[in-house]
């Protein structure tokens, strides 16, 4: 049934203006009928939002989009991506109409939702709902973060984002908007889409919050637009909330999803579906458009979007002047600035890597790697972090710092609160944003509610760092709820990430050196238990972990007959093993593997001078089994924990659970 009876027209906008906007549509829609798939409505309603903003306040340079005083724009409803993509290519981004054609196709620079790296002015990867508010929390932290450590103005940069009825209903927006607000991230300004339609239609079947009063009570400076068609108003709710500098603002915007569209505006069939040639048809002759043709945008409306990139050049050069007469003044500053910003170490920060001894190693993992962060604190002053309230026992604080607060922004420890899912969101933010190293810590288990933000680092291939304490069935008493069994694997299987888990306080202190040098996420996985010391003068060197994994300890009296292989605190359990085995005349080899994705990147021959070919495997780890079949092939063994853990003393735990040397050595024998 045909909604646009009961819709106001829009407000009588210059010719120019009717032309660009409509521009946006046009292409938005076409593409969407091309591919066969997408989202045409949400452009559709918001292109005069983006014709305002992209023209009037967006400061943006589409020949330089890694300029790094940019604003950082960031749809968070990536399903709407025509939107970005059709703004993109109009403004003078390096993206063709061709581009534009090929949306959702293989290998397309216009993937169905935004993809970071994919396409020039894309900030971050967006399509989980709400993880786009939450990444552009993080870029609005690292922007006050770099502003008040370099001042001088030269880090002065708004951040916006976009935001469906979809991303504010997602728990993550509610962590992070609290967070923004308590922060009082005042360079935040964003946009929710109040169009009142969903996938499964009006969202009133099952949304009936107050958002203004909810993101009041975040703190946040909150308007309204009651129509998105309505130029002025959008563009004088903008200038109202860049005056607001001591809270983030939300702007929100009555919508009509489909605008234009005699028969599917405000329906849930404009959402995620094509319109339809037909209705494309009578589309573009309610909206005045001159031509029928697929992909036609008028030559002055082109013209006119095109200026951007002459305003762009302008802003930067503008900004460079400012930028060079800063250096001038302060050169030490600028070169700490674009070191940060290229993503390099400073010199000699190695040299501050902390060596264990046997008085001082006998420690959990996750003491010995609160020794080395605060060791190597003073040379890496971008690594910048916390916890989601478990400082304390994650040994994540570095000493003497100060804390991020409203009052500070140039702190280097986060006090995230228990709000896992936004601390991973925030934290790619942040990374995405340039000139940080984010950390985040949590126990183990609750990885759990950060699942979608580790992978979506790992996809944007993101330098993040995670400290996760409490690594298994080893924390004891606090019983199965927090002993993490099936989450190693879990992780392992994440394309792109990097999990070490270290068997002592030296292999602790190698994981923080490989994970500062590789420059995609890592997961630091750490025992609240002790753990014994290796001595290194009589096993293999703790830098074999670099590698992955590596010959711990060798068999005496020729070419090993059995392997055995963990990581972590079972480490010790093989070398006990190993010692049995030898004394039976058995000859085994220990083989401690921190990371099997390091362990995976080496050569097939160091592989094979690790595991050879034709000698028995036994792996042993406190967690599933799944990810050590890999290694140990079919034939060979895997010990692991297919139940949950029980509430009792470690030990017994372990012993109970079939974690032990005697399982071990039983297993070695059954090889050989």
């Amino acid at each position: 049934m045909p909604h646009s009876s009961t819709i106001a027209p829009a407000p009588k906008a210059s010719s120019i203006d009717e032309l660009c906007i409509n521009a946006i549509r046009v292409l938005s829609m076409d593409a969407v009928q091309k591919a066969d798939s997408g989202h045409p409505g949400t452009p559709m309603a918001l292109a005069p939002l983006a014709y305002v903003l992209w023209t009037r306040h967006l400061r943006y340079n589409p020949a330089n989009p890694g300029w790094i005083d940019r604003d950082r724009f960031v749809l968070s409803a990536g399903h709407a991506s025509m939107l970005l993509y059709s703004v993109l290519y109009l403004t003078g981004y390096d993206l063709t109409l061709d581009d534009l054609k090929h949306f959702r196709q293989w290998e397309s620079r216009t993937p169905g939702h935004p993809e970071y790296t994919y396409t020039p002015g894309v900030e971050t990867t967006t399509g989980p709902l709400g993880q786009g508010i939450g990444n552009s929390v993080g870029m609005a932290i690292a922007e006050a973060h770099l502003a008040a450590t370099f001042n001088g103005g030269i880090i002065d940069h708004y951040t916006y984002f976009i935001a469906s009825d979809g991303d504010i209903m997602e728990g993550v927006s509610h962590e992070v908007s609290s967070y923004a607000g308590h922060l009082k991230l005042g360079k935040l300004i964003g946009f929710y889409d109040d169009n009142h339609i969903t996938i499964e239609g009006d969202t009133g079947l099952t949304f009936s919050d107050d958002t203004a009063k909810r993101f009041e009570a975040y703190h946040w400076h909150v308007q309204r637009v009651d129509d998105a068609n309505d130029l002025d108003a959008l563009d004088a709710a903008i200038v109202a909330a860049k005056g607001i500098s001591d809270r983030p603002s939300l702007i929100i915007v009555r919508s009509h999803i489909g605008f234009g569209s005699p028969n599917k505006v405000d329906t849930a069939e404009a959402h995620g579906a094509p319109l339809g040639a037909d209705e494309i048809k009578l589309t573009k002759a309610a909206l005045g458009i001159a031509s029928e043709e697929p992909f036609f945008v008028p030559p002055a409306a082109l013209d006119h979007w095109r200026k951007m990139t002459e305003r762009g050049a302008g802003l930067e050069a503008e900004w460079q002047k400012k930028y060079d007469t800063w250096r001038a003044a302060h050169p030490g500053d600028a070169v700490e600035l674009e070191r940060r910003l290229r993503g390099d170490l400073l010199d000699g920060w190695e040299s501050l890597i902390p060596d264990f001894t046997a008085e001082n190693g006998n420690v959990a993992s996750r003491a010995a790697s609160g020794i080395v962060l605060n060791a190597i604190a003073p040379k890496v002053p971008e690594l910048i972090g916390g916890s989601a309230d478990l400082a304390s026992s994650t040994n994540t604080i570095v000493k003497g710092a100060p804390s991020i607060s409203s009052d500070e922004h140039s702190g280097r420890n986060f006090h995230f609160g228990i709000r896992e899912h936004g601390m991973g969101s925030v934290m790619n933010g942040m990374a995405v944003h340039g000139g940080i190293i984010p950390y985040g810590a949590t126990f183990l288990i609750f990885s759990d509610y950060m699942r979608p933000t580790l992978r979506l680092a790992a996809f944007m291939k993101q330098h993040v760092i995670y400290v996760y304490t409490h690594d298994s069935i080893g924390l004891g008493e606090d019983g199965p709820t927090h002993q993490p069994i099936e989450h190693l694997s879990s992780l392992r299987a994440i394309p792109g990430f990097t999990l070490i888990r270290p068997a002592d306080a030296t292999e602790t202190a190698e994981a923080w050196r490989a994970a500062l040098k590789h420059k995609g996420p890592v997961a630091l996985v750490l025992t609240r238990q002790k753990l014994g010391f290796i001595d290194r003068a009589k096993y293999g060197a703790a830098s074999g972990l670099a590698q992955g994994g590596y010959v711990l300890a060798d068999a005496t009296g020729g070419d090993p007959q059995v392997v055995l292989m963990s990581s972590g605190s079972e480490v010790a359990l093989i070398l006990e093993a190993q010692q049995r085995l030898e004394a039976e005349g058995i000859r085994a080899r220990a083989v401690s593997m921190p990371s099997h994705e390091f362990f995976a990147a080496q050569s097939q021959g160091y592989r094979d001078r690790v595991l050879p070919a034709g000698v028995g495997r036994v792996a042993i780890e406190a967690a599933h089994p799944m990810s050590w079949y890999r290694w140990t092939g079919s034939d060979g063994i895997v010990i692991g924990l297919e139940r949950y853990g029980s509430s009792a003393p470690y030990k017994e735990l372990y012993e109970n659970l079939g974690i032990s040397v005697n399982k071990l050595v039983e297993a070695a024998r059954s090889l050989v």
